[in-house]
């Protein structure tokens, strides 16, 4: 790592100067760069690196938000955007000051050599001790760099002009552990979340509550919408589809802008705020944090960290924001994450269309054997997908159990919600009417009629009718191109056995074209092309193995 003797003047921040926050998980590194920020965020990789950050423009500096440390192994992660920092920039250092010799002794070696502020969140659980303050002063002669003290949950302007200023004259860390001790560690209280038993059992009630609550709730809002903007929209599309074609199609066709467009806002903006409002409500109380330490132990052992499973439960309502939110995950389970939300996350489009392709059936309790079936696939999926490292107990937790519980505040909710709304409109809509773009002129070129002919006789491998081939191309698409199923003649020929797995071949095979974009934006084109392989492989063994399997099982009973 290169060694920096020398400072800058004190004054205005070189060009382009870079801060990079450095920190554990939980200890509120996020929120103090959204407070100081005052912006949207931009995310990255950092200076050509392997490292997904956020950033934020603040006093002439860009305020980079390093991923959070949460395992061992995400220290190798901090470590390469650490090298990729020139000389002149510099390195916010986020402590928490419950666990202040800690968190020094274990982020101290990774920025040494480097200009450094160190900033001491949760100032408020030990500013009422009275060594507290000359502690702080201590350290920072003993560092050589400036401690500021802070509430990173309601960071005031003069704390966030503190920290601007100090970072015009930052000192150079030379020590690899805190040549100051606190003497003090402040837990925070038990719950029954850390009860071994009952905890996890607390924690799935937690976490899958709110969610159902929420797509319920979004769905309704959604439906009471979808005739009114029926409403508004048909007498518009009815002129335009006597147009010339494939001017009609993209405009007014069964992917038409006009057509699909106002769907997309109906059905996913509501599940997608809601959401995004009942996560960030987890997130600011630290809820979120107990409820993935309680879940961790169970799902360790198939390379996930029990907070991941809080995005996966959010790819239910879409899956662009929970794929987008796992800039946060711990590094070696993000990929695993990202996987696990393209394959067994039902976004709202693919849970409507499934219970809708049920109730057509007359088989509505279909949906108990598909989720739990579901539920198992990703497991076994996540588990032949992820990496040991992220499988393995020496890869172990930093942060377990440490994360107070606090009434969150309506301006970290809103914060934290809004910019996952805002990351959905940004980066989803672009590649939504891309893709109805390009389906509106396949339809018309019967591109899309000529594949469902051609695959019609693969169905027999999964004893299917070929009917059944048109729904898994279009919900390769959009997710709801599964209600085809439901249509009269193919629905009607197909066991109950048969529904199942034509539900599974057409919901699993791909993920829809807007997840998989937005996957190869966040990991790369590469990632998401070897991800859609190992995702369609996986859909077929899932869809051979409920199709004859419980033909089988059918027989004998």
């Amino acid at each position: 790592m290169k060694m920096i003797s020398d400072r800058d003047a004190a004054g205005s921040p070189p060009t382009s100067a870079s801060v990079l926050l450095v920190g554990k998980e939980s200890v509120g590194k996020s929120a103090l760069a959204r407070a100081l920020g005052h912006g949207n965020a931009t995310s990255q990789n950092f200076r050509g690196t392997t490292v997904v950050c956020e950033s934020y423009e603040a006093g002439g500096y860009t305020l980079v938000d390093a991923p959070g440390i949460l395992r061992a192994s995400d220290s190798e992660t901090t470590r390469l955007a650490l090298d990729a920092l020139q000389g002149a920039d510099r390195v916010l250092l986020v402590v928490q000051a419950t666990h202040l010799d800690e968190d020094l002794d274990d982020l101290l070696p990774l920025v040494a050599g480097h200009r450094a502020v160190v900033a001491v969140t949760f100032w408020d659980r030990v500013e009422d001790h009275n060594p507290a303050r000359e502690v702080l002063t201590r350290l920072s002669l003993s560092l050589g760099v400036p401690v500021i003290p802070v509430d990173a949950r309601s960071a005031s302007e003069d704390v966030a002009r503190s920290l601007i200023d100090a970072l015009a004259d930052p000192g150079v860390v030379e020590h690899t552990s805190a040549p100051v001790r606190a003497g003090w560690r402040i837990e925070p209280r038990r719950t029954l979340l850390e009860y071994r038993l009952l905890g996890p059992v607390l924690a799935s009630l937690l976490l899958l509550g709110p969610a159902v609550l929420a797509v319920l709730s979004a769905n309704a809002v959604a439906g009471w919408l979808e005739a009114l903007v029926e409403w508004l929209t048909g007498p518009a599309s009815e002129p335009i589809a006597a147009w010339p074609a494939p001017l009609s199609d993209v405009l007014a066709g069964d992917y038409g802008f006009i057509t699909m467009g106002p769907l997309l806002f109906v059905w996913a903006v509501p599940t997608v705020t809601v959401y995004a409002l009942v996560n960030a409500a987890y997130k600011a109380s630290g809820l979120v944090d107990r409820i993935g330490t309680a879940l961790h132990p169970l799902l360790r052992p198939v390379g996930l960290h029990g907070r991941d499973v809080t995005r996966v439960m959010m790819g239910f309502g879409c899956n662009v924001p929970a794929v987008i939110s796992t800039r946060s995950c711990a590094g070696c389970t993000r990929p695993t994450t990202v996987g696990a939300i393209a394959f067994g996350s039902a976004c709202s489009y693919q849970l409507g269309a499934t219970l809708a392709v049920f109730a057509a059936t007359g088989r509505s309790g279909l949906i108990v054997p598909y989720l739990v079936i579901l539920v198992l696939a990703t497991l076994v999926y996540a588990r032949l997908t992820s990496p040991a490292i992220a499988r393995s107990p020496l890869n172990a937790l930093v942060v377990e159990q440490r994360t107070f519980l606090a009434r969150p505040a309506m301006g970290a909710v809103w914060r934290e919600a809004s910019g996952t709304v805002r990351e959905f409109f940004q980066k989803a809509l672009p590649i939504f009417f891309g893709i109805a773009l390009v389906a509106s002129l396949l339809a018309w070129a019967g591109a899309l009629e000529l594949a469902a002919r051609e695959l019609g006789p693969v169905m027999t491998l999964f004893n299917l009718p070929a009917d059944s081939a048109l729904p898994a191309i279009l919900a390769s698409v959009r997710k709801d191109g599964l209600l085809l199923l439901a249509e009269q003649g193919t629905v009607e020929s197909m066991t109950a056995v048969q529904t199942l797995a034509a539900v599974f071949l057409a919901g699993l095979l791909l993920p829809c074209l807007v997840t998989a974009f937005t996957v190869a934006r966040e990991l790369g084109t590469r990632f998401a092309l070897a991800m859609v392989v190992k995702q369609a492989l996986a859909a077929v063994v899932v869809t051979l193995a409920v199709a004859w399997g419980g033909a089988l099982v059918t027989e004998v009973v």
